[in-house]
């Protein structure tokens, strides 16, 4: 697992030191506070530690990084990244099993890193990104776009989902709570999402009736990306998950079953990283935590600051929590008047 997180004068993101990370790991603010670029940037370090001295790849890490952080945050020379304002390098470090992973750049940088310490041991293990805007739909572009265009649009993180959706199904005995876990998210689906080899499109197939993925709601296609990533084993016990917005495009009633799902996940030892601005999300996974008495670290953006905090010890103190407050002061004394 990742177990501490530092960053500097990366993009939006300041200065950050969230420390004592767990399964479940959630990062909340408001638009445009950095929430989807601190996810990013973990994705970033985690996919090239997976990829480093992966099979005949002769990169170097320092090789990979640049790549990953080129496509995935779409920037011409990588040193924009570097925050406007800052007086320093853009750093990151990062603590996996206790095994540090570090590198720093100015912002005269184009795509080479210099300055890059790796301890963190070859993983065999593969992380996603699963973004706010749904992907099945957009399958056959986003390949097309990276693959055969090579041109900006779709980042990384959405190429990466594309090619660990096409890879085929797998049969046998599955992990136990990756079974479980299946067989909840196929009772959300009412149905199940399969991809049509003959076609080259997916479908959402419910009983003998078969529907095209352009009409199929997008809560159902979020939860499909899930259920198809477990069960062709591209994720397994060492995989970290990141989820933008999770509750984009679900019912609140789907999207606790879905968070339910991720606490069982996380118990079967994948790891979770969760980007969000949704009361209901903070307050179903404070739940959780009480419930099955488990630690689950949040991050939370207040005037540029960022502080960490630990559902397990209370709901933190936030603007989205204090907005959803005073939306119910407002409601007790419309009734009271």
């Amino acid at each position: 697992m990742i177990t501490r997180l530092e960053l500097k004068n990366f993009g939006p993101l300041k200065k950050t030191d969230w420390k004592k990370l767990g399964s479940i790991n959630l990062v909340i603010g408001s638009n445009g506070s950095g929430k989807t670029f601190l996810l990013k940037s973990l994705y970033s370090a985690m996919r090239t530690l997976e990829e480093y001295k992966r099979g005949d790849d002769p990169r170097s890490a320092a090789e990979i990084l640049a790549d990953k952080l080129h496509w995935t945050f779409q920037a011409d020379r990588i040193g924009d990244l570097v925050g406007k304002s800052a007086d320093g390098p853009l750093t990151f470090r990062c603590w996996v099993d206790g095994n540090e992973f570090t590198y720093s750049f100015g912002k005269d940088t184009t795509r080479q890193i210099s300055s890059l310490e790796n301890h963190v041991p070859p993983k065999s293990s593969n992380s996603i990104f699963l973004p706010a805007k749904e992907v099945l739909s957009l399958h056959a572009v986003i390949l097309k776009s990276r693959e055969t265009d090579q041109v900006f649009g779709f980042d990384d993180t959405y190429l990466d989902l594309a090619r660990a959706l096409r890879q085929s199904p797998q049969k046998g005995k599955n992990y136990e709570e990756f079974s479980i876990s299946r067989r909840n998210l196929e009772a959300m689906l009412g149905g199940k999402v399969e991809y049509d080899e003959s076609t080259g499109k997916w479908q959402f197939k419910k009983g003998n009736q078969r529907f095209p993925i352009g009409v199929t709601a997008e809560g159902i296609k979020k939860v499909a990306i899930l259920d198809t990533l477990l069960g062709n084993r591209y994720l397994d016990p060492g995989s970290v998950i990141f989820i933008d917005e999770p509750e984009a495009a679900l019912h609140p009633v789907a999207l606790g079953q879905l968070l339910d799902i991720v606490a069982m996940l996380a118990q079967g030892g994948i790891q979770f990283f969760l980007a969000s601005h949704s009361c209901f999300v903070v307050k179903k996974l404070f739940l959780i935590a009480q419930e099955k008495n488990v630690s689950i670290p949040v991050i939370a953006e207040d005037g540029g600051q960022w502080h960490a905090a630990d559902l397990h010890d209370g709901m933190p103190e936030n603007a989205i929590i204090a907005e959803s407050i005073r939306l119910y002061e407002e409601e007790v004394n419309l009734v009271l008047k």
